[in-house]
């Protein structure tokens, strides 16, 4: 085992990932990023971005992975393309976390855990074909491209409800698919996802299958319904797939606090986990927004708050050139006698 400590490891990479990992590097940490071979996170899935501020003219998903990676990198982040398999959190303050890649393992003062979510996915025939082709897992991202077209939304939840009435703005037509006749969403938000004119719901139904149409994009989706059986094609244009996100913090399970969900819980407003010295950010903790400048926001919190760790509790080494910055407020220094 190697005796160097890290400043900080970051694991995982999207744009909660990359931000930390800028912010980190920039405070002269020369952080440590074990990115995952899928590196990127969500947005290598997506077409064009077109609300994230700063890209006028919108910007192609994997490209601005490829610009947030090469900016970290740009101020020193060090990147390991490889899947972190294991970690050993300290419980101690001012302890030193482990993380393995393989057989190596990587000591750290501070962790970040920005390991992401992925979209919960029917798992049918032409989904992942069809995947930026027609089927998205999120209308606020993708909702503008289906202006005035036939679309359904697959799900009962608040998120479907959610997802439809947004849609609704834009397609002509909006279809509800939910494999029941109840649904689990709120009173509330099923209230306003009827008031809409263009929005109907199908029940009890499932999709089976999804089919390109001749210009290779979606065409429609095969139908099934759960009590008969009988089919039904429904001619689409897009399909959303609202059926929840997973989380994807196995790696920490058992060593940090989860939520019933398995997301990783956080202190009030701070990026702070139970655990001195471990902070999490981006979709990892994040079930309601799930956007990608949030994801952002909340890395270069994580950063900061790796930053003040380092900086004030007793007993961990200060980088010599790491900026001091104002310690007169701090949530690690020892209380004034």
């Amino acid at each position: 085992m190697s005796e160097n400590v890290e400043n900080v490891v970051i694991v995982g990479s999207g744009p909660a990932g990359y931000t930390a990992a800028l912010y980190t590097a920039r405070a002269n940490l020369r952080p440590l990023v074990i990115e995952g071979f899928a590196w990127g996170g969500l947005l290598q899935q997506t077409t064009d971005v077109e609300n994230y501020p700063g890209f006028p003219e919108g910007v192609m998903g994997p490209e601005m992975m490829q610009r947030f990676r090469d900016q970290a990198e740009r101020f020193g982040a060090r990147l390991v393309t490889d899947q972190a398999d294991r970690v050993e959190l300290s419980s101690e303050l001012g302890g030193v976390h482990k993380v393995w890649v393989g057989d190596t393992v990587h000591q750290a003062r501070t962790v970040i855990l920005a390991m992401g979510a992925e979209h919960k996915k029917l798992g049918v025939a032409g989904e992942e074909e069809l995947a930026g082709r027609g089927v998205s897992y999120c209308a606020t991202c993708d909702a503008a491209f289906f202006r005035e077209a036939t679309t359904i939304i697959v799900g009962g939840g608040d998120s479907a409800m959610e997802e439809a009435i947004f849609l609704s703005k834009f397609a002509k037509k909006v279809t509800v698919v939910n494999r029941r006749d109840e649904f689990r969403a709120s009173k509330i938000m099923l209230d306003r996802a009827r008031a809409q004119e263009n929005i109907e719901f199908l029940t009890p139904y499932t999709v089976k299958e999804f089919v390109a149409g001749e210009n290779g994009a979606l065409g429609h989706a095969l139908l099934q319904n759960v009590e008969t059986g009988e089919q039904r094609e429904l001619l689409v244009a897009g399909t959303f797939i609202a059926i929840g996100h997973e989380p994807q913090s196995g790696l920490v399970r058992d060593q940090v606090e989860l939520d019933a969900s398995g997301y990783v819980l956080t202190e009030g407003r701070s990026t702070r986990t139970g655990l001195p010295g471990v902070f999490a950010a981006g979709d990892l903790v994040d079930h309601t927004y799930r956007q990608a400048i949030t994801a952002a926001g909340s890395g270069c919190q994580a950063a900061l708050d790796a930053e003040w760790y380092l900086r004030d509790t007793p007993g961990v080494p200060v980088p010599s050139d790491m900026p001091l910055g104002d310690p007169a407020e701090t949530q690690y220094a020892p209380a004034a006698e």
